[in-house]
């Protein structure tokens, strides 16, 4: 299997040591989509949601990986799979040929591993993986556990993935098929401890809480506006309507997925918070929408682009500006960016450093990756 270049897959990690909110995003280099994150502790002390958003070339194809894992009995499920997930798939010898039977080969494959690595271990842990794979006009939702993807498509709000939770009479009746019980403990929960039916990890429940992903393709095309993944920190006090009639308005993904972020806060979400939004891009590559970062880099808020310098929002290389357009070797008045110093205010450079939103490092094709430690950990999910 052939890669486009191994710059493409390059990405930054951050140790979030103050575990603060973080956030950032970009535009892939074709143009066809943009993104951004946003991920905070909430009201906890301490911080079990990982995200990933990766662009990668895969045979000749510019391929978006994304996602959002919410781990419990600790981060090290969560870690796990956001380090390894995407790269066991876009490794898998069918990738392109059959995308579906991949990532159900990639989830179980990430699964083993993980339970292998935790022999060691005194203590369970696991994750959910909520992940959207773009490859060409083909949108493939992934699904284990309660976190969540919904679409916007002709301006309505559609959920592409199912919560797994034990009282669902399907998940129940295969959970006891298998031999184990779902019991009553402030909410269902399989053999009375875990909130979710399907997980990454959780070795002692494993005959019961596989990590078989429900698998939704979906048609990239005019009418499909958005998609929001997020951890159940947002679903437990946003209904999907309301999520995606919150953000519609806003062409920035990355504004969007902290304005969801904070309303969850604000309506009192007891859990860690993390949203992804990609939105899809009409006129693709020719024209920059909102303030995302060019050349598939992350956007911090204001940025621009290449030795050049924005009077306001945006530019971008090649394609046209809707707001104040930048110049070229000009001087900037409000959030610029460099070619290869530092940023102090809230956007990315090229080859720089940004150090805006808790320190997210970005690099020149847009992936962006935050790693968090984690303190007095909860399995109850």
């Amino acid at each position: 299997m052939g890669y486009l270049s191994s710059v493409l897959s390059a990405s930054s990690q951050v140790h979030a040591d103050d575990q603060g909110p973080v956030s950032g995003g970009g535009l892939s280099q074709n143009g066809k989509f943009s993104y951004g994150y946003a991920s905070s502790p909430g009201k906890r002390s301490s911080m079990e949601d990982f995200y990933e958003t990766r662009i990668d070339g895969v045979d000749g194809e510019i391929v978006g990986l994304f996602g959002v894992f919410d781990g419990h009995g600790g981060a090290r499920a969560a870690e796990y799979v956001k380090q390894n997930l995407f790269s066991n798939l876009i490794r898998h010898p069918k990738f392109i040929s059959d995308t579906k039977s991949a990532i159900a080969d990639a989830y179980n494959h990430t699964d083993s591993e993980f339970l292998k690595s935790e022999n060691n271990q005194n203590r369970d842990a696991g994750s959910t993986a909520s992940t959207a794979i773009l490859v060409g006009d083909r949108l493939l939702v992934a699904n284990v556990g309660d976190s969540r993807a919904v679409i916007c498509r002709g301006g309505n709000a559609i959920a592409v993935s199912r919560d797994h939770k034990p009282d669902q009479s399907d998940e129940r009746q295969r959970i006891e098929n298998a031999g184990g019980f779902v019991m009553w403990a402030g909410t269902w929960r399989v053999g009375g401890v875990l909130a979710v039916s399907r997980a990454f990890g959780d070795r002692l429940l494993k005959q019961y809480v596989v990590a078989d992903p429900e698998i939704q393709e979906e048609k990239i095309d005019s009418s499909l506006e958005f998609l929001i993944l997020a951890s159940d920190g947002l679903w437990d006090v946003v209904t999907n309507e309301e999520a995606v009639a919150m953000i519609k308005a806003m062409e920035d993904p990355e504004e969007a997925a902290r304005r969801l972020m904070q309303e969850a806060y604000q309506r009192g979400s007891a859990d860690n918070i993390t949203t992804v939004v990609v939105r899809f891009l009409a006129n693709q590559g020719a024209s920059s929408r909102g303030n995302p970062a060019k050349h598939g880099g992350s956007s911090h808020t204001n940025p621009s682009n290449n030795g050049g310098s924005s009077h306001a929002n945006q530019t971008n290389q090649g394609g046209s500006s809707h707001g104040n357009p930048a110049n070229h070797g000009g001087s900037s008045h409000n959030n610029q960016t460099n070619q290869e110093g530092s940023s102090h205010s809230n956007q990315a450079n090229q080859g720089g450093y940004s150090r805006s939103n808790s320190a997210n490092l970005t690099n020149q094709w847009g992936s962006s990756r935050s790693i968090q430690t984690n303190q007095d950990v909860s399995y109850f999910k």
